[in-house]
C-alpha cells in the first residue's frame, strides 16, 4: 500500500447496500462534506439552518475534521457535529488507524506526490492532536459510511466518497465525464430505487443529471463547505434538497428533479476569523500551510461551468 494513494479493504461497500429503507427523512436536508475543521463555516451552517422555515436535518458526510488540529477547535467541531446525523470520512476513520493508508484519500495519479506526501503529515499531526480525546475517537469510527434519505417521493444516497468506496473519486467533476462511470451510477440507481446521490471527499463540486429512457439521476458533490470552491471567492457550499424551494438569493445553482429542489447553497463564513485560525495552526512552512493557504485565500482555479460539466476542468490537485 501507498500512503495516501492506496484505498484499503475495509473502506469498500456493496452498491447493492442503498437498496434499503431510507435511514433519514426529512423535509429538508442539508449534506455538508468537507468542513475541515473550519468552525466559523459550521457556525455558518446552523445560522442557515436557522432560518428555515421548516427547520432541516443536517448529514455532515465525512471530513468535518482536518486543519483543528488545535483542542478549542477539535472540540467545537466534533461536539456539534455529532449531535446531528454524521458519516465518517477518511480523515476520521483514519484518526485512530493503523491501517497504511495515510490520509486515506486515495488520490488519483494526476495529484503530485509531494501533495499526498503533506497530506499524510497533516493526517499525523490531527492524529495526534485527537489523542486527547479518546471518547470522540471512538465516536468518530462508530459513525457509517453511507446513508440512504428521502425527501419528498425522491431517495438518495449519501456517501462520502461514491457508490462503492469511502474515498472513491468516481463522483469527482473529471469522472462524470466518463461514460462508463455515468452507466455504472445508473445502473446502482436503478436497482436501488434512487434518484442519485450527495457526496464530497473530491475537494471540488459537482452537479450533473443524466437522463436514460424516462428517469433523471444526478449527482451532487458540495467540494468543501469550510474552504473556497471557486476561483477569487471565500466561501464554502453545502448540497441542500428540499420539497421548498430556497429563499432568493440562496442558491448558487440547481435544478428540481422528482419534485425535489435540489440547490448548492454558499456558506459564507467569516473568512478573516478562519485564516486567522488557520495560520496560527498551521503556519507558513507547515504542510497545510503550502498545500491549502492560496485556496483559502484566493480559491482554486476552479468555477460554476466547471461543476456543472459544461467545460472540462484541467486535472489538477484541488
Amino acid at each position: 500500500m501507498t500512503p495516501g494513494r492506496s484505498c484499503p479493504l475495509h473502506y469498500r461497500y456493496a452498491p447493492s447496500s442503498f437498496a434499503r429503507a431510507a435511514d433519514v427523512t426529512a423535509e429538508t436536508i442539508y449534506v455538508i462534506g468537507g468542513l475541515y475543521g473550519n468552525v466559523p463555516a459550521l457556525n455558518t451552517i446552523l445560522a442557515l439552518a436557522k432560518a428555515e422555515p421548516v427547520a432541516p436535518t443536517l448529514i455532515f458526510n465525512g471530513d468535518f475534521n482536518w486543519f483543528n488540529a488545535d483542542a478549542a477547535s477539535f472540540l467545537a467541531i466534533n461536539r456539534e457535529v455529532l449531535q446531528h446525523v454524521a458519516l465518517r470520512g477518511n480523515v476520521e476513520t483514519e484518526l485512530d488507524a493503523d491501517d497504511g493508508a495515510g490520509c486515506g484519500c486515495a488520490y488519483p495519479e494526476y495529484v503530485d506526490d509531494a501533495d499526498v506526501e503533506r497530506s499524510n503529515a497533516i493526517m499525523q499531526r490531527l492524529q495526534g492532536a485527537a489523542r486527547a480525546f479518546p471518547d470522540i475517537i471512538q465516536s468518530l469510527a462508530s459513525l457509517p459510511m453511507h446513508a440512504v434519505a428521502a425527501v419528498g417521493d425522491m431517495r438518495f444516497g449519501v456517501v462520502h466518497g461514491d457508490a462503492e468506496s469511502l474515498a472513491g473519486w468516481r463522483f469527482a467533476h473529471d469522472g462524470l465525464h466518463d461514460p462508463t462511470n455515468i452507466a455504472w451510477l445508473q445502473q446502482i440507481c436503478r436497482d436501488g430505487n434512487l434518484a442519485g446521490f450527495a457526496s464530497s471527499h473530491t475537494c471540488l463540486p459537482t452537479f450533473r443529471r443524466f437522463t436514460d429512457a424516462d428517469r433523471k439521476f444526478f449527482v451532487i458533490n458540495n467540494g468543501a463547505a469550510g474552504m473556497p470552491n471557486f476561483s477569487h471567492t471565500q466561501y464554502g457550499l453545502i448540497s441542500r434538497l428540499s420539497i421548498h424551494a430556497a429563499a432568493d438569493g440562496f442558491s448558487q445553482y440547481g435544478d428540481v428533479i422528482d419534485g425535489v429542489f435540489v440547490d448548492a447553497v454558499p456558506v459564507h463564513y467569516d473568512a478573516a476569523n478562519f485564516q486567522q485560525t488557520f495560520t496560527e495552526n498551521w503556519p507558513e512552512g507547515s504542510p497545510a500551510h503550502h498545500s491549502y493557504f492560496n485556496r483559502i485565500v484566493n480559491g482554486p482555479a476552479y468555477g460554476a461551468p466547471h461543476a456543472l460539466g459544461l467545460i472540462r476542468a484541467p486535472l489538477v490537485c484541488a
